[in-house]
């Protein structure tokens, strides 16, 4: 039975999961018989077995104890035993075990290769063979009586040169006594044998998981079963000298006994080392419960704790340390070596145990935290259920929706409100783990969120409107006007509603920012998005509920956001709008911006109509033409022609320079810039029609300022600058917040006591907030320079913005003959052009005339109306001067410059035909003069658009005089008196006036 005990005691040691001697999975089963019986538990010992310093210290007395009096006992058996070639030890259950042969009787050993872990000499140890061949002698040999076996550790793949195939393990092993040899169901055999029997039976139901699993684990020789667990114990080392055979191994060995220490005793360092050895071995049974049966087992067999080399090998058996530097130890012959070596292994061990219960102990912590915090979390929902403080998930979202949708229930159509119940109670049948559940939550959080006939309160004052917009934007009196009367009408009624606005004008002239004031104007929820390039349906009109991720249009989310029924909606880029396999968004937005039919606007999501008619709806666009008829029949257009040079002075003057300024922290007395600089900015730098190019050089100007001052003020004034400012930003935050705490005051009808509350909080924030600006100008006036920085024009103005793109439009101060100024419109503004025309020379006395050639880019439309000139000064020519043969004579060339500038409009017949007759009577044209419009073959003149736009463009360039059609008189009574000031205008209705205003010498 100790046998046994000891058998299970050293396989449960050796199958530690931590990096123990590696037991196959199963030698559990092979050990198991010898589980079965009774043992001693390690907790048997006096004290207990929580592994404190007390019950160490008595079970290590009580080891030493038992071992000396069993040792006594045993001298006379083990006398008598080893007479016959081999010594015994008496068990704890009165019986003989062998426990070594003599080595004259085993000067050869039949070899156990062992693939990891060495075994260490007086420690007991399973192994797993499937050499079937070795495993058959081993059990000869125990059929004739004691079977001994040398262990030699397999080196690592190139430790080795394979001459000798016992090369390929270590020299130095472990004569063992082999105990039991347990054989192991084949189990992959049986497997395969049962396959053979079902299908030489006919049975069609093989199990061929079972079948495929144990061919792989066959094939890769695994724990499928088979071969024998060897219970070996071992008891001194060995040193293999010669290969006497090969299959199965035996080899000349070498017994080797452990060196006797001189004067052990009195060498106090070994008797230390040993001490310690044993100190350490206590520290590790306090961190280690699986190393007590190691030791429990080491004591049953009468080992003398003092004896160094048994001591040291007891050590290395209780580590988990990798099997080269277990070897080494094996390998080590010299006592003081091999103690001091295992001392080191024995160290590592304990802090990795340390380790371990350190890994363990936080583990368990967090474990028993959690459950800890999951247990109280149930009792509280137990509890908060039992009260009626809390409903299940569902039930409290439910709520949620009912609450939200509440304050709108009232203003609700009637269709709204049907939706919303009908979903609630479809989302009260429904698991939330169902995807349905999802998409009708999501559904729910859409409707409840939108204003169902909630408006914000509007500002119907036309004198504080007319401020606003005043203050924010120069000039747009067309968009100001028509703001006014939207204002005036709803004043009247008692109510507004919706509109559809389009500015159209070149880039840079304010159609976006103008939004946002008539929103301030108004004081309404102001919501911008941009359609440009736009091309798929589901942005405006929203997504089918059946695809994944689906989402309202624009509009709905418009509302969700704002919060109201009646906000600013400015629809930014509408002529650049894009097509394409999702649909035609220009044809989706005939809905949304009908009057008639955006009372009702069906969103694809939603299925529910939606009220739009109290959406103020301003659209932007550059031009019209790209814009659908039908979709342009429904806008109100208000056109943005350019600005002149003093509205773009003004501007800059009270709008632009002041924010650049700030942009770059330039203070208001710190730099300027002259006013022949910014006119020369303005003529020479930005001659758009807009001011963003304007507002671009003004800030690359004052950047530069800003670099001049930071580098005479230093980083110190930098410092407290950005410490003003941030008080400034949370300053406007907080009051911000504050209004918005007013408003919903105000809303919600609280007490006038909580209204005035909220009034003196908002007065509060503006008190602070005015202190923290003037803390910024008290810290721009305390680090200002001594002389404040000026940008005059010329030289100074060149350094800060670079070289002027334009000197002037004006290519001739005197137009020669044949040379006509005309005016053109582009989405830029205005422009002048000039329309050369001369006579191609030819040689020899067969001259070819009549031909017209055109270059620079002319359009469709340009080409013909030159040849419609063409056609009509020749007949002009002949009715005037019937004996001028110019045109009969000569091939004419018509050139527009820039070529590179495409051109192309019905507005340059007049200035074709006055260039061809000025170079047939080689008349010049009178100076400053220039001139617009299309001719017929007939000579009647065509009126033309952008009248704004060519006025400007003939000021800029220094015309003094302008030839517009009749037909255009309305529009120029309707420009502005500073656009008009300082020209002439004639207005003509046939090319004789032409004539008689460009070229005649009356």
């Amino acid at each position: 039975m100790s046998l046994r005990n000891a058998a299970r005691a050293v396989a449960r040691a050796t199958a530690r999961p931590w990096g123990r001697a590696a037991v196959p999975s199963n030698a559990d089963t092979a050990v198991a018989p010898l589980r079965a019986s009774g043992r001693r538990q390690i907790s048997d010992f006096p004290g207990g077995s929580n592994g404190d310093d007390a019950w160490a210290t008595r079970m290590w007395n009580t080891m030493r104890a038992r071992s000396r009096q069993r040792s006594a006992r045993a001298f006379h058996s083990s006398s008598n035993a080893a007479s016959e070639g081999g010594s015994a030890t008496p068990t704890s259950g009165g019986g003989i075990m062998v426990a070594s042969g003599h080595p004259s009787s085993h000067p050869q050993v039949l070899v156990v290769p062992l693939n990891r872990r060495p075994l260490m000499p007086g420690v007991i140890m399973p192994v797993r063979v499937m050499d079937e061949r070795l495993i058959q002698e081993i059990e000869e040999m125990k059929a004739r009586g004691q079977a001994y076996v040398g262990t030699f550790l397999k080196r690592t793949e190139g430790e080795s040169e394979n001459v000798d195939p016992s090369d390929d393990m270590h020299d130095i092993g472990t004569f063992a006594q082999v105990q039991s040899v347990i054989r192991i169901p084949d189990i992959s055999a049986d497997t395969l044998k049962d396959e053979a029997d079902k299908a030489s039976s006919g049975d069609d139901k093989v199990d061929v998981k079972a079948k495929a699993e144990a061919r792989v684990r066959a094939a890769k020789g695994e724990d499928g079963g088979g071969g024998a667990t060897l219970l070996l114990l071992g008891h001194r080392r060995l040193r293999k000298t010669a290969t006497v055979r090969h299959q199965p191994m035996v080899v000349q060995v070498d017994h080797i006994k452990d060196p006797k220490v001189a004067d052990r005793d009195d060498d106090d360092v070994l008797k230390a080392t040993a001490n310690e050895v044993i100190a350490t071995i206590k520290d590790l049974l306090k961190v280690n419960p699986l190393a007590k049966e190691t030791l429990q087992y080491f004591a049953q067999r009468f080992q003398d704790f003092q004896d160094p080399a048994k001591l040291a090998d007891l050590a290395a058996s209780m580590c988990s340390a990798d099997d080269g530097a277990l070897q080494e130890i094996l390998d080590t012959l010299d006592v003081r070596e091999r103690l001091q070596a295992a001392l080191v292994l024995l160290k590592k061990e304990v802090e990795l145990g340390k380790l371990q219960a350190d890994i363990g102990r936080r583990v368990e912590e967090k474990i028993s935290g959690d459950q800890r915090r999951y247990f109280l979390m149930e009792q509280l929902k137990s509890i908060k259920k039992e009260l009626g403080m809390e409903r299940d998930d569902k039930t409290a979202l439910q709520e949620k929706f009912r609450e939200k949708f509440a304050p709108f229930k009232d203003g609700a159509p009637a269709h709204a409100v049907k939706t919303i119940d009908e979903e609630l109670n479809k989302l009260a049948g429904l698991e939330p783990s169902s995807s349905e559940f999802n998409v009708t939550r999501n559904y729910l959080e859409w409707l409840t969120s939108i204003p169902w006939g909630h408006s914000s309160e509007e500002r119907l004052d036309i004198s504080q409107a007319a401020d606003v917009l005043d203050a924010d934007h120069y000039g747009l009196e067309d968009v100001k006007e028509r703001i006014l009367e939207f204002i005036a009408v709803g004043q009247l009624r008692g109510t507004t509603q919706g509109k559809i606005i389009t500015m159209v004008g070149p880039p840079g002239v304010g159609k976006t920012s103008i939004g946002q004031s008539i929103a301030r104007a108004l004081d309404r929820k102001f919501f911008r998005f941009s359609v440009g390039g736009l091309s798929d349906v589901a942005e405006i009109k929203g997504h089918r509920r059946t695809y994944v991720g689906a989402m309202p249009g624009k509009l709905v989310q418009c509302l969700k956001s704002t919060g109201v029924s009646n906000p600013v909606v400015l629809i930014d880029e509408v002529d650049k709008l894009g097509r394409g396999f999702q649909g035609d968004p220009a044809s989706a937005l005939l809905e949304l911006l009908d009057p008639e039919q955006n009372g009702s606007f069906l969103d694809h999501y939603l299925d529910v109509p939606v009220d739009l008619s109290k959406v103020l709806f301003v659209c932007t666009a550059n031009v019209l033409d790209t814009i659908p008829g039908p979709l342009l029949d429904r806008m109100e257009v208000v056109r943005l022609s350019g600005y002149i040079a003093d509205e773009k002075r003004a501007i800059a003057r009270t709008y632009l320079e002041k924010t650049a300024k700030e942009r770059s922290g330039v203070g208001e007395k710190e730099a300027s810039i002259s006013d022949a600089a910014m006119n020369s900015l303005i003529e020479d730098y930005c001659r758009e029609a807009g001011v963003r190019n304007l507002q671009k050089h003004l800030e690359k100007i004052y950047r530069k300022v800003a670099l001049k001052l930071a580098k005479a003020k230093g980083p110190e004034a930098s410092k407290k600058m950005g410490q003003a400012r941030n008080k400034v930003a949370a300053a406007k935050k907080a009051l911000e917040a504050k209004e918005d705490e007013l408003k919903k005051a105000n809303a919600s009808a609280k007490s006038k006591k909580t209204v005035e509350d909220a009034e003196k909080e908002v007065e509060d924030a503006k008190e602070a907030l005015a202190a923290a600006e003037a803390a910024v100008i008290e810290v721009i006036e305390s680090t200002a320079v001594s002389d404040p920085i000026v940008v005059d024009a010329g030289k100074d103005l060149i350094e800060y913005v670079g070289q002027p793109p334009f000197q002037t439009d004006r290519i001739y101060d005197q137009t020669p003959p044949g040379v006509v100024t005309g005016l053109a419109w582009t989405s830029m503004g205005g422009s002048t052009l000039y329309i050369e025309c001369t006579a191609i020379h030819q040689n020899g006395t067969d001259k070819k005339g009549g031909t017209l050639t055109t270059t620079g880019q002319l359009g469709d439309v340009m080409k013909e109306s030159s040849s419609i000139a063409h056609t009509f000064a020749r007949s002009f020519l002949a009715r005037r001067f019937p004996g001028n043969t110019f045109f009969d004579d000569n091939a004419l060339h018509i050139h527009v410059p820039a070529g590179a500038t495409p051109k192309d409009g019905p507005s340059a017949g007049c200035t074709m035909i006055t260039g061809m007759i000025s170079l047939a009577t080689d008349r010049p044209v009178k100076p400053n003069l220039a001139m617009t419009g299309e001719v017929t073959l007939t000579g009647i003149v065509m009126p033309i658009g952008g009248v704004k736009e060519k006025t400007i463009a003939a000021r800029r360039s220094g015309v003094t005089t302008i030839l517009f059609p009749e037909g255009n008189k309305k529009d120029w009574d309707e420009l502005s008196d500073d656009i008009k000031d300082g020209l002439e205008v004639h207005f003509v209705s046939t090319y004789d006036e032409v004539y008689k205003h460009a070229l005649s010498a009356e």
